[in-house]
């Protein structure tokens, strides 16, 4: 039986244990998901903004007109918040919001959420801060039938 090298086990028994996930966590990340979404579609503030981190940054990579080059547009919680104030996504019919979310990783306080919307599909990046989940990051995309 060959044993392992001595740098290798020093380095696994030095490695910290990693934080495990809790039903209790997958519960808060997809709440806090949900608070996005439906907090969009139903044109309510407060449910967005308990879902945001005050700092969050939603980027998008659109296609500049004049020089053809990509470019990053981004907004923050307040521009989401306020866009959700305005009812922008009550104009979304019930009949097709769409509101599939989906965790697709947890480690530690980190979390990784896919949300597939009408037009568009959100992949979120939460964080577990003072003990919640919020949303620190999000890059989206137009669905190819939307961007037109």
């Amino acid at each position: 039986m060959r044993s392992l090298p001595l740098s290798l086990l020093v380095l696994l028994a030095a490695a910290p244990a990693a934080q495990s996930q809790t039903a209790a966590d997958s519960s808060a990340i997809r709440a806090a998901a949900l608070d996005y979404v439906e907090g969009w579609y139903e044109g309510n503030p407060e449910r967005m903004n308990r879902a945001l981190h005050p700092e969050l940054v939603k980027r998008i990579v659109v296609t500049d007109t004049a020089t053809g080059r990509s470019v990053l547009e981004n907004m923050g919680a307040s521009s989401l918040v306020n866009g959700t104030r305005h009812g922008f996504g009550k104009k979304t019919p019930k009949e097709k919001q769409q509101k599939d979310v989906r965790i697709l990783d947890i480690f530690g306080g980190a979390a990784s959420v896919k949300a597939v919307m009408a037009d568009w599909t959100d992949y979120m990046q939460l964080a577990k801060v003072d003990g919640r989940w919020v949303i620190v990051n999000v890059l989206w995309a137009m669905k190819p039938d939307r961007t037109g």
